[in-house]
């Protein structure tokens, strides 16, 4: 006989901003899940009727972790609507800030949101529990006390390139408003030199190259054991994985979306065995379980009316999806889309990715991101310009922005007529992965990825179900914006 019963958890500590989740348990694992976004925003509103160039402004107060990547997908659709470009210098930059900020989320998201859950007493008798609980323990571990000053100390390259952090004004259309001067490039490298040094150190006990360069499971169990298992967080990680089998829970529904970034990784749409191209006009949202008016459309044609007693609704989240599909975005499809070849081999050994593939492609990408921007500074030319202006005469027209900020796929839909805006709508990292059921009942990612996990008697916060929900890195007060 079928045991089942319904747990609601939530909110979520350690989690940027509001989130529920109600499971249905059937026989000790997640049968159904439905993922709640329970605090509605409205910037969508706010904008409208304002000039475009007011987006610059208020777009970023989206959201005080991945401000710059707001900054990003409104000064491109501008910049589009408008026909300006920004010269060299001026996509350096802005690839600097934005890189800036996306490694600085995938530190903070491993150190501060994700290991902390191992340190807890329901591992006591895990072998490593000890070392974890020495490392990753919150406010305490050693981990954070060596990593988080390094983070506060890289995060000086948003000063030097934008002024501040967050809601930075530095970035426009056409690039950005503060030039780098000789002692700024070597002011900047120092910082690289200096936040690489704290990673290959502590993060990785290995020269960032390496891991990088790791390019299947077999490279990667071999790196693991090299060394001993608390020689650097990654390799602890790596050998907690393997004995609570992370890389058996949290399958995603098997399609990743990246829209490209830095011109470093690959847009497309990955399904197994094949990378097509990303198309934004084939995204749509739909409402039908969401608490707002209307039916599903494409973001241009789309509106973000309140309902909050709509019969059936359960979230403030929109559902997009890309021509019908169900998608995940984030750091791993990025990798997988990219070709990166212990991404795709995380992703073909469950087939839907995982938490340990989540995780392990984020600090994948963390290698990989340090010693491009240090060639990006080195590419800066001091003496040429970094900021195209915008031409001044009204603007009318369509555009998207497109960026991948640290969770992911992020796009911003604009149309503007007599240069004031007359639709705007967003669509984030975390509405497209914890996104709830469309018209045609089909679960959000984070709900598919949810079915089959263990909730042990007796749970109220089952620590199997935090480990899935923080694999993705949800930040809600982006998903309902």
């Amino acid at each position: 006989m079928t045991s089942t019963s319904r747990l609601i958890v939530g909110p979520f500590n350690r989690v940027e901003g509001d989130l529920e989740v109600t499971l249905d348990i059937a026989d000790g694992v997640v049968a159904e899940a439905r993922v709640n976004a329970p605090l509605y925003r409205g910037f969508e509103q706010i904008l409208l009727g304002r000039p475009a160039t007011d987006a610059m402004v208020i777009a970023p107060r989206i959201c005080g972790i991945c401000s710059v990547s707001q900054s990003v997908a409104a000064a491109r659709a501008i910049a589009r609507v408008a026909e300006v470009e920004p010269p060299a210098n001026g996509r350096l930059a802005t690839d600097l800030v934005l890189a800036c900020e996306n490694a600085a989320d995938h530190l903070t998201h491993f150190v501060v949101f994700f290991v902390p859950d191992f340190a807890r007493a329901c591992y006591a008798s895990r072998p490593w529990f000890a070392a974890a609980r020495r490392r990753f323990a919150a406010n305490e571990g050693e981990t954070a006390r060596a990593l988080l000053p390094a983070r506060a100390r890289f995060l000086h390259i948003m000063g030097l390139l934008a002024g501040k952090w967050p809601h930075s004004l530095a970035i426009q259309p056409g690039g950005v408003t503060k030039a780098v001067d000789p002692a700024e490039k070597v002011r900047l490298l120092s910082i690289l030199a200096e936040f690489r040094e704290a990673l290959e150190t502590t993060l990785f006990a290995d020269r960032l190259e390496a891991v990088a360069s790791l390019d299947s499971l077999e490279a990667l169990e071999n790196w693991a054991d090299a060394e001993a298992p608390d020689r650097g967080d990654f390799r602890l990680f790596l050998h907690i994985c393997r004995d609570l089998e992370l890389d058996r829970l949290g399958g995603g529904p098997g399609v990743l979306v990246s829209s490209g970034s830095f011109g470093l990784f690959q847009p497309g749409v990955w399904t197994p065995n094949s990378v097509a191209p990303f198309d934004p006009g084939m995204v749509v949202e739909d409402v039908a379980m969401s608490w707002m008016e209307g039916a599903a459309a494409s973001p241009f044609e789309g509106r973000t009316m309140p309902s909050p007693d709509k019969p059936g609704a359960y979230t403030w989240c929109k559902a997009p999806r890309l021509g019908g599909r169900v998608v995940e975005v984030g750091a791993l499809a990025r990798q997988v889309v990219d070709g990166h070849p212990l991404a795709r081999a995380l992703v073909a050994s469950g087939g839907a990715g995982s938490v340990k593939a989540r995780v392990v492609a984020r600090l994948l990408e963390l290698a990989r991101l340090i010693p491009a921007m240090e060639d990006w500074v080195r590419a800066l030319r001091p003496a040429e310009p970094f900021c195209n202006a915008a031409p001044e005469q009204a603007m009318d027209g369509a555009a998207t922005g497109m960026v991948e900020a640290a969770r992911g796929t992020l796009g911003h839909w604009l149309t503007t007529h007599d240069g004031r805006i007359d639709g705007y709508q967003i669509v984030a990292p975390t509405t497209w992965n914890f996104s709830p059921r469309d018209g045609d009942n089909r679960p959000g990612a984070l709900e598919q990825a949810l079915v089959g996990t263990p909730v042990l008697p007796g749970e109220t916060t089952p620590v199997a179900v935090q480990h899935v929900v923080r694999s993705f890195d949800p930040c809600m007060v982006c998903t309902v914006h």
